[in-house]
């Protein structure tokens, strides 16, 4: 038996704008610690005797969560790609098809990206009993003990012991999130636990019950698996075979109607961070109550939470306040509201605000490009090269650009001519000519871009060569 770690990398994180955005969705932030919460989820879960994890992606996030991977010192057993969002369950059955394919005993660890495991001793220890459980042909759920009457999270009632497997016990039913009296009423209880989305079962226990409960899943799966892409480190999906899949969760699909599932009740510290609020709760305060980040003064302020990047924010006689500034947004909440930051974000989007998807940084392959200025006829790039990296040949029909280097050494192809520009020299590449940008050496390279002309959409490009394999 292995114990295949399956991690889910999807959502976007709405609750947690402007930090989380569409292009850069909480799982792939520091917001707990120093790494990154893909990276604390994959590292948590290399227990001994675990393989690398398996992936599952979207399209837009391959190569930020493949660099987070190398960062931490991870090789992926693979990156799947997701065409498109199609919840849980088609998603543990890729995961199963998967792993079945190269151990048909594997175990499977079912984990959501996003999510805050203080203590990892706690999760290792139930993640034990889980395994044991998955091996007797269980599938098993997590537990979280309450701390508080939560309506935010669905709650699964504890049923008998499973003899046979010591710390596992049988499930009652699930329950839907709660009003306050109910959860009340199940915290007083002790039997029911928070639904902390975290599985863990055998991959032909779980394609079996698939088959069997949930048969219309695993056919446009296995097609997608069947005639899929493999492109650098990734699996992509076919399309139209997944689009096909049930949109269904697991609990929905499988769990609610199993009679093979058990539950793990543990306390391992956990929280879905899916508010502001919760990031509040797991981050450590200071004597008045206040977590603050970044260039920030405060005076007469508590129990707040203010993340402000490299804008000085100030805060003055206010307490139960949540502030979140970046570079092109500020958000202003009450702490007990901060769940309805979601009706902000559809006010963007019914607007097509660029706000709600994208930060003034966007994260390409090659490295980065931050927005500087915009303005009538002109653009103001600042773009980082890694090391290794370039940009895709191509050209501009309506737009010239200036580049000027501030660090590093640059090369450059502007139609058939090839030089190195090193810190402070500069060119000049004239609309429609091919040109394209990449760094020679071991570290990064910095420019300045001047766009000029009429237009100066994304759309404006004739991509000659991409290196990167964009779909």
């Amino acid at each position: 038996m292995a114990l295949v770690p399956v991690i889910l990398s999807g959502g976007s994180g709405t609750r947690l704008w402007p930090l989380s955005r569409n292009s850069l969705p909480k799982q792939l932030l520091a917001l707990h610690g120093q790494q990154t919460m893909i990276q604390e989820t994959v590292l948590r879960a290399q227990v001994p005797g675990a393989s690398a994890p398996i992936l599952l992606c979207n399209d837009s996030h391959r190569f930020l969560v493949a660099e987070q991977m190398q960062e931490v010192g991870v090789k992926p057993t693979a990156i799947v790609l997701e065409p498109v969002g199609r919840n849980t369950a088609p998603a543990a059955a890729v995961a199963a098809l998967v792993a079945h394919e190269h151990d048909p005993e594997a175990v499977i660890a079912l984990l959501p990206s996003d999510h805050v495991v203080s203590d990892e001793a706690a999760f290792r220890a139930a993640l034990d009993v889980a395994i044991r459980a998955a091996e007797a042909g269980y599938i098993v759920t997590f537990g979280m003990s309450p701390t508080a009457p939560e309506t935010g999270y669905g709650y699964i009632q504890r049923g008998a012991p499973v003899e046979a497997v010591p710390g596992a016990f049988r499930v009652n039913a699930f329950k839907e999130k709660p009003n306050a009296d109910v959860a009340a009423e199940y915290l007083a209880d002790g039997g029911y636990f928070w639904n902390g989305g975290m599985f863990v079962f055998k991959a032909k226990t779980m394609i079996e019950e698939i088959e069997r409960l949930a048969p219309d899943i695993l056919p446009p799966v296995r097609e997608a698996l069947n005639k899929a892409a493999h492109d650098l480190d990734f699996v992509r999906l076919d399309k139209d075979s997944f689009s096909t899949a049930p949109n269904i969760s697991i609990d929905y699909a499988i769990m609610e109607k199993t009679n093979k599932a058990v539950l793990v009740p543990c306390s391992i510290g956990w929280n879905d961070v899916g508010a502001w609020s919760s990031l509040w709760e797991v981050r450590a305060q200071d004597e008045a109550g206040n977590v603050f980040q970044g260039d920030v003064f405060a005076h007469d302020t508590r129990d707040s939470l203010v993340l402000s990047g490299k804008t000085l924010t100030a805060l003055v006689g206010v307490k139960d306040l949540v502030v979140i500034a970046t570079k092109d947004a500020v958000l202003v909440a009450d702490k007990s509201h901060s769940q309805d930051v979601k009706h902000i974000v559809d006010q963007l989007k019914a607007a097509d605000r660029v706000e709600r998807m994208e930060h003034t940084t966007i994260f390409r392959p090659w490295g980065s490009y931050e927005v500087v200025d915009r303005g009538e006829n002109f653009l103001v790039n600042h773009i980082m090269i890694k090391p290794g990296g370039r940009i895709s040949l191509h050209a501009h029909h309506h737009r010239a650009e200036h580049w000027v280097v501030v660090q590093g050494t640059a090369k450059v192809t502007c139609g058939e001519r090839v030089s190195l520009l090193h810190e402070n020299a500069s060119t000049f590449i004239p609309i429609g000519e091919k040109h394209t940008l990449e760094n020679p050496g071991r570290e990064p390279v910095r420019l300045i871009e001047v766009q000029s002309g009429p237009y100066l959409g994304c759309d404006d490009i004739d991509r000659l060569e991409d290196y990167y394999g964009k779909p």
